[in-house]
């Protein structure tokens, strides 16, 4: 798990990849049944589940997901969250349009994901958030320096409507120009997003 402090948002934002991932169907359930949960045992469950879960698939750096971060994290500090809360607002940032539905559907958990980013932001002891995460996820924490690997590049570029980009197509012949290249103009999507949202 690696932390990153962001000092002018008083926030930490802690942040683990785990593969190999067995829980994906169970886990997408429970954080639906968390939300429609009432009382207290809706506050418990609802705690355990308060983290941002992303397909890791189809997030192409560390600085991608930083950047989708950081929009959550101005969009909180701003009062204008689009959706209902700031975990779920990094992976709105992370879609290239506007609907939140869609965003929740591909870089969201779902029934299939073997590989998930999760993402829990607040002040909180990072050894509690730890353990919370290995309590949620079914799985094997790496290192976040394994995450390139991991790229479906071909879902990136579908997602993000790159296929027919002349500079993408281009480069094609060339894997590692060509995912330097999606990279740069995904980071800029998500950069951008609120501004042109």
């Amino acid at each position: 798990m690696e932390s990153f402090a962001y000092p002018h948002f008083s926030s930490t934002v802690h942040v683990a990849l785990f593969v190999h991932v067995t829980n994906a169907a169970k886990l997408k359930a429970r954080i639906v049944r968390a939300s429609t949960l009432e009382g207290t045992e809706g506050q418990v469950e609802r705690e355990a589940v308060n983290f941002a879960f992303v397909d890791a698939r189809l997030v192409t750096s560390v600085l991608h997901i930083q950047t989708a971060i950081t929009q959550a994290l101005l969009a909180a500090a701003q009062n204008t969250l689009r959706t209902k809360t700031v975990h779920s607002e990094v992976i709105w940032a992370l879609n290239p349009s506007n609907n939140i539905t869609e965003a929740l559907r591909r870089y969201g958990v779902s029934d299939d994901t073997t590989a998930l980013l999760v993402i829990r932001i607040d002040p909180l002891n990072p050894s509690g958030v730890k353990s919370r995460m290995s309590a949620a996820v079914e799985g094997t924490q790496v290192p976040m320096s394994q995450l390139a690997s991991l790229t479906d590049w071909v879902s990136v570029k579908k997602y993000n409507k790159l296929n027919v980009d002349p500079v993408i197509r281009e480069a094609q012949n060339n894997p590692a120009r060509e995912h330097h290249l999606i990279d740069n103009i995904v980071v800029s999507l998500v950069a951008m997003k609120s501004v042109a949202a």
